[in-house]
């Protein structure tokens, strides 16, 4: 479990802590639009955490364990540069966690005093301006050299060859980009559910827009949950499968969860794709055949409840206890 929560640390909250805050201390230019999907993936993760700590005094048994160092430590930099009053408000449980972890003794001997910020930093005025104009300077020479270019064309032919002729031969148009047009648009679907409140808000926008002629919903069980002993092996599972999934990322979107406590572990998810059928190129992936896979039907009560809980990680679950999840967006 210890393990588990490095890794958690390491993959949901550096990274896009990194990219909120490293613009502010001067590390990386600004870049608005990373800089606000990096806000939506720190809500997700504090929104996790605080759940977890709702019955829970530290992460992993009952005292403080490397778990606790770890994660506060990576938040660290943003309850001191951006996690002003407001926005840790509804965090009550994380808060004091957080809290108790720098006032402790050994905390405060390498951190010293930490301070809350008061007022959300932001990245100073002309960072973003001075990046583009760095980069629109690299551009030029390369342009300038290009002219030269056909006479290297004359003396490696076969590389020319080698790079231009696979490439059309084996390029297919997808199936799912000549759909007709469908009223949900999954990439704003996406942009939703990261930056509004799951219930009601983005659950709200979900059914007005849903469109079950252009998409569906596919519910997946995991056939070898009697394997699933370790906290740490599972999660891994679930990181692994997200991972071979790039292919598929433009036309789908999933939730996938934990259920239960060691040594009795349940893997359950639910994904959304273009289409009426499981895509190509998802069923290529190896671990999809590790699931048992149903198409759900939205109009009946039951499945559409248990969409949205699997969506919002809380409510009934089918009678499971929640764990943890990962959202494929």
């Amino acid at each position: 479990m210890i393990d588990n929560w490095i890794e958690y640390a390491s993959t949901e909250i550096e990274l896009p802590a990194a990219v909120w805050v490293w613009p502010i201390l001067g590390y990386i230019p600004n870049n608005s639009v990373a800089t606000n999907k990096a806000k939506a993936d720190i809500r997700k993760s504090l929104e996790f955490l605080n759940k977890t700590l709702l019955t829970r005094t530290f992460l992993v048994g009952e005292r403080i364990s490397l778990a606790d160092i770890v994660v506060a430590v990576s938040l660290l930099r943003l309850y001191e540069r951006v996690l002003d009053a407001p926005f840790r408000k509804p965090f009550g449980n994380l808060n004091r966690w957080f809290l108790t972890c720098i006032n402790q003794p050994e905390f405060k001997a390498v951190l010293g005093d930490v301070k809350l910020s008061e007022k959300m930093e932001v990245a100073p005025e002309g960072a973003a301006p001075s990046g583009a104009e760095g980069k629109k300077e690299e551009k030029k020479p390369k342009k300038e050299e290009k002219k030269p270019a056909p006479k290297k064309k004359e003396a490696e032919p076969e590389e020319e060859e080698e790079n231009y002729d696979d490439e059309p031969k084996n390029k297919k148009p997808n199936p799912l980009d000549s759909l007709p047009p469908s009223k949900l648009n999954l990439e704003e679907w996406k942009r939703v559910y990261s930056n509004e409140p799951t219930r009601p808000n983005a659950l709200a926008w979900w059914w007005d827009h849903y469109d079950p002629e252009g998409y569906s919903i596919w519910f997946g069980d995991y056939k070898y949950n009697h394997e699933c002993e370790k906290l740490f092996m599972t999660a891994n599972l679930l990181g692994g499968f997200i991972q071979r999934l790039d292919k598929v990322r433009k036309y789908a979107f999933g939730s996938l969860m934990i259920f239960g406590d060691e040594p009795k572990l349940e893997v359950y998810c639910v994904f959304v794709f273009r289409g009426k059928e499981l895509p190509a190129e998802f069923l290529l992936v190896d671990d999809v055949e590790h699931y048992e896979w149903k198409q759900a039907n939205p109009n009946d009560a039951g499945q559409r409840a248990l969409i949205e809980d699997y969506f919002a990680w809380d409510g009934a679950l089918g009678g499971r206890k929640f764990n943890q999840g990962k959202i494929f967006k």
